[in-house]
């Protein structure tokens, strides 16, 4: 009998050792994506802007919508829009049964999002796009219920210095979303140990502090890709779009899925 027990607990340590607690281990990242044909022809229709299409290389929409699982049909959200770039490629594949929710702070349109932003949303590809002001506290509308997908891209660090409170941001974002529903994360990496530190003098934002706080809210990582890292980036520069000039588009980047359970 004293054999047996032995035994059992050697297999039990064994199995412990090769199954991680999965809320300690993020899962592995994907090497590459295949953009799906629908995606590909929604990116190249002949009515979307000369500058949009410039942005491509360093954005990798397709890439991104792909991994994100943005479908026809989908009802999603884009926050802190801008001008409004991921918000018209989330359009053009969610298609006319589907809808956009496109978020911007007063802080974004007072400063340099309103003209840019309006003009687009005037154009037929954004029939489906409801414009939104709100704050980060709380920055979807009641209606933007029951979302199948909501995306953050390379704008999460901007919550930091804008003092968000980003713990009610990723709760409301977590009640917006369906179960199953995915919340897409894609930031600038900062330097090992920095934190949040960087957040507003180079833009960036360290990844374990991007998980640490979305899963706080209930969320499930459930996939990572490597599409965009750079591991040639010192991450001592400023990634701003404003900032980053010939750089712009070669920050080390990390993309994020996770789920609402």
């Amino acid at each position: 009998m004293h054999t047996l027990r032995l035994t059992l607990v050697a297999a039990l340590c064994a199995a412990c050792a090769s199954s991680p607690h999965p809320a300690t281990t993020a899962p592995p990242a994907a090497a590459s994506i295949a953009v799906r044909d629908d995606i590909r022809a929604a990116l190249d229709a002949s009515d979307r802007t000369e500058a949009d299409r410039a942005l491509d290389p360093q954005r990798h929409p397709g890439e991104m919508l792909t991994f994100f699982g943005i479908a026809r049909g989908q009802h999603v959200a884009d926050l802190f829009a801008g001008g409004g770039y991921t918000s018209e490629v989330l359009a053009r594949v969610v298609g006319s049964d589907g809808q956009v929710f496109s978020q911007n702070n007063r802080f974004a349109v007072e400063r340099f999002a309103n003209a840019p932003w309006t003009a687009r949303l005037a154009t037929p590809a954004m029939q489906r796009v409801v414009r939104v002001e709100r704050e980060f506290d709380d920055p979807l509308p009641p209606e933007a219920a029951n979302l199948d997908a909501v995306l953050s891209v390379l704008i999460y660090h901007d919550t930091v210095w804008l003092n968000a409170d980003r713990a009610a941001m990723n709760r409301a974002i977590f009640r917006a979303l369906k179960p199953g529903g995915v919340y897409g994360i894609i930031d600038h990496n900062a330097a090992d140990g920095h934190g949040t530190q960087d957040a507003q003098t180079l833009h960036r934002i360290e990844e374990r502090v991007v998980i640490d706080e979305v899963t706080a809210a209930g969320f499930r990582l459930d996939a990572r890709s490597d599409l965009l890292r750079n591991p040639a980036d010192a991450r001592d520069w400023n990634a701003s779009p404003r900032e980053a000039g010939a750089r712009r588009g070669q920050s080390d980047r990390f993309m994020l899925r996770f789920v609402r359970p």
